[in-house]
């Protein structure tokens, strides 16, 4: 019965929370912070980034990209109309797979929004404290750019902090300072592409040569796709999820919402495409200090600290150069915005983790601003602490796109099961053509996933998976999951030694932080992939040996993620995108493999939802709550 009662009282919670945060947001907030989102370092470095990956193809990097996202966008919309919360996209998979499913995807969230705020404030200590010999930013031996200690690193956590005041004194301040920085962040981008136009070489696109590679797409059309998840094409888009993440403070979430995201990303994808291609038609070989037509360079050539100013400077063009110092400001306050916008998105992302039941309820606390105070103290301090093992963009850019790719895929899987389970909510937005969205949704998601490398992935399922023994301790342990305390106690210390398990694989398995090449004593692949998934499946499994009925029905409804993705780990070791030299996977062979394990994820992760006590208790709250006047099904 005292079970029976914290499921109640936990549901009725989870409904009712977003009821203490203040409603102020209007279509223009919610845009521009979708817009200050998507606009913040990444049009500064991508377009150097991928031109080193995909060389002058990379243009096609970002219009593919921009349509990818659009799709992921598309897979939200209902969800984001019928069910405006704050934290939306970590509490949408609880709703519909349960509360271990949402977890292991709010987990991945989590990762992803935590270490956005870190990587902005990188940019601004990169672009900026470039310019200046003493200010901590310097070039390794392997030729990525990257913060030092003390100097670098301090200006980071230094910037850490200003983000941090400019959330804690409230929505409504952060809202209104940032709509007018929204302007400031278009039309210096816009610009941007402008000039650099009047500066292009045709010669750059296609009849340059350097060590057998030439023409439009010098390193082939895999090449194109790759760029897209592993050089921050897939990040600068990112931002379009923050007018999601803020619809609980919305003031009509249910019209806004959805306009603001599609338009956010819209007005973005315009921008970056123009700087894509004039920086492209821009680069001086020599002023870049790499042999011409050596487009792989670039990233660690003389303009790697600050592309677009780097190629104004070299034209020797006066009003350029002027222009160029407006550039190194603006990499000042774009960044900075965007950052001051994702560390709220963090703490909302905390926010809905303690609602999912995930976290402690003092992360749900408001301040007198009606913030989320302590989430927001934890997303500073976690994110700062990133500076460590990540000091650079370059390194930090593609572990973000991938986590938090991999949490798109809910999208269109949250629609489809929504419609199943909860076909009396209200739909203000309803999805037309929905069998077609919604898995081009997950699948752009998941192709996304694929395409950023088995280097990548090695590091997301290192860090996704380490989250599972804090489910145990926390959530599964306060749902009552376990019968007995002999049963809680054996469960904790499951968890402890999968925990130690874990990091000894990762560690001795040599494939972590090197990749390519491995460690010297780096396990075979098949050695460090079993040993992994045996980890793996020991903890899901004592889990759902030792949890009662509703725990296991929790697990159960986990096990397509868990498949979905160990399917996928093989694929991209012999693929194109990883470490072998003669992949035995050639292009697109891989990319087909990949895309059917998606497609059979969706029709899994579809066939997994159910109608959870959470969506029970939302439905019956609709239906108790009169009728909006005027307002229709949707439908």
């Amino acid at each position: 019965m005292a079970v029976e009662e914290t499921r109640v009282a936990g549901t009725a919670e989870f409904e009712s929370a977003d009821r203490g945060l203040r409603k102020t947001m209007g279509f223009n907030h919610l845009l521009f912070l979708s817009v200050t989102a998507l606009i913040g370092s990444g049009w500064l470095f991508a377009a150097i980034a991928a031109s080193g990956v995909a060389g002058p193809a990379a243009i096609l990097s970002w219009a593919i990209g921009g349509v990818l996202i659009i799709f992921v966008a598309f897979s939200y919309m209902e969800p984001a109309g019928m069910l405006p919360r704050s934290g939306a996209i970590v509490r949408y998979p609880a709703l519909t797979h349960g509360a271990y499913t949402g977890w292991m995807l709010g987990w991945a969230y989590w990762l992803s929004a935590i270490t956005v705020p870190a990587i902005e404030a990188e940019a601004v200590v990169t672009y900026v404290g470039g310019r200046f010999p003493t200010s901590g930013i310097v070039t390794t031996s392997h030729g990525v750019v990257e913060m030092a200690w003390p100097k670098g690193i301090l200006f980071g956590v230094g910037l850490m902090l200003i983000f941090f005041l400019l959330n804690y004194f409230g929505i409504r301040l952060l809202a209104e300072v940032n709509r007018w920085l929204t302007w400031w962040k278009i039309i210096i981008p816009a610009l941007t592409a402008i000039f650099l136009f009047t500066i292009m070489k045709s010669s750059n696109f296609s009849s340059l040569s350097f060590g057998g590679h030439s023409g439009f797409a010098p390193y082939g059309v895999a090449s194109i796709f790759g760029a897209i998840s592993s050089t921050g094409i897939l990040f600068s888009y990112l931002g379009f999820r923050q007018a999601l993440d803020y619809a609980g403070e919305a003031k009509n979430p249910q019209k806004h919402v959805p306009l603001a995201t599609v338009l956010s990303v819209l007005i973005a994808f315009v921008i970056y495409v123009a700087i894509q291609i004039g920086f492209t038609g821009a680069v001086d070989w020599h002023s870049a200090g790499v042999h011409t037509g050596d487009w792989a360079s670039l990233t660690t050539g003389a303009w790697a600290s600050a592309p677009l100013f780097s190629a104004l400077q070299a034209a020797g063009i006066g009003w350029l150069g002027t222009f160029s110092q407006v550039l190194v400001v603006d990499a000042g306050i774009s960044p900075s915005a965007t950052g001051w916008v994702y560390l709220g998105t963090s703490a909302r992302t905390n926010y809905g983790l303690s609602v999912n039941g995930n976290l402690p309820k003092n992360f749900q606390s408001p301040n007198r601003f009606h913030i989320p105070w302590v989430s927001l103290v934890v997303a500073t301090i976690v994110g700062a602490i990133f500076f460590v093992p990540a000091p650079s963009w370059y390194k930090l850019v593609g572990f973000i796109s991938s986590a938090t790719a991999l949490t798109y895929i809910m999208g269109g899987v949250s629609t489809v099961v929504l419609r199943r389970h909860a076909a009396q909510l209200r739909r203000p937005f309803r999805l037309s053509g929905m069998w077609i969205w919604a898995p081009l949704g997950f699948l752009a998601a998941w192709m996304v996933v694929y395409w950023s490398g088995y280097a990548t992935l090695v590091q997301v399922y290192a860090a996704v998976f380490l989250g599972l023994p804090i489910f145990v301790w926390y959530y599964a342990r306060q749902k009552g999951w376990f019968a007995t305390s002999a049963k809680m106690w054996l469960a904790q210390l499951m968890s402890v030694v999968f925990l130690g398990t874990w990091c000894y694989i990762q560690y001795g398995g040599g494939w972590l932080l090197r990749i390519s090449p491995p460690a010297p004593n780096a396990w075979g692949f098949w050695t460090y992939f079993l040993a992994m998934l045996a980890d793996v499946l020991f903890f899901c499994g004592a889990l759902w040996l030792l949890s009662g009925a509703e725990g296991r029905k929790h697990v159960n409804h986990g096990w397509w993620f868990i498949g979905a993705m160990w399917a996928l780990l093989p694929v991209s070791y012999y693929g194109v995108y990883g470490p072998e030299t003669k992949p035995a996977l050639a292009f697109p062979y891989d990319t087909l493999i990949a895309l059917a394990i998606g497609i059979v994820a969706f029709v899994l992760a579809v066939a997994s939802g159910y109608s959870t006590d959470e969506l029970k208790e939302i439905i019956a709250a609709s239906e108790a709550a009169p009728e909006p006047v005027g307002s229709g099904s949707g439908s």
